[in-house]
């Protein structure tokens, strides 16, 4: 087990947490899920239906959902940061956790699961909320997990 490397993630109907497994096998990495306050329903996780409220989430740029997981990342040099795409971009409870760490010199590797969408948008968004990070090029990962990642910490 690499005791510097963390994996963690956000999935909200089991794609992302998959793939973060497999990351964390392949680079023997901890691993952590980013769980919020207020699970994510059916309903709630419907995109077709504008007021839903990943929709209401995802149309409010500062909606900041709580987060019920404790993780702490100081101990960690590079962090794999997983997710599903959600309107071309990153959950919001992804900016969330951002927010509350210290990213400072670390090493993120942005990773996510997506229908159709890619993950530049995601990675703009991040930077932009988290500048003192090191972010290195992210993946679309819903096949070839592992063989993405250990290319990622060469």
């Amino acid at each position: 087990m690499h005791d510097n490397i963390l994996v963690v993630y956000f999935s909200a109907g089991g794609n992302t947490a998959r793939a973060a497994r497999e990351i964390a096998g392949a680079v023997e990495g901890h691993i952590r899920e980013i769980v919020p306050a207020m699970p994510y329903s059916a309903a709630d996780l419907d995109w077709t239906d504008r007021t839903s409220r990943t929709s209401r989430e995802m149309n409010d740029a500062s909606c900041r959902p709580q987060t019920a997981s404790e993780i702490d990342i100081s101990s960690y040099d590079t962090i794999f940061l997983g997710f599903p795409i959600w309107w071309y971009t990153e959950p919001r409870i992804i900016d969330t956790f951002l927010e509350e760490q210290d990213f400072s010199g670390k090493i993120v590797i942005p990773f996510a699961t997506s229908g159709g969408s890619g993950i530049s948008g995601a990675e703009n968004r991040m930077i932009k909320i988290c500048p003192d990070a090191k972010w290195q090029k992210g993946a679309i990962v819903n096949t070839g997990a592992a063989a993405w990642a250990k290319r990622a910490i060469k």
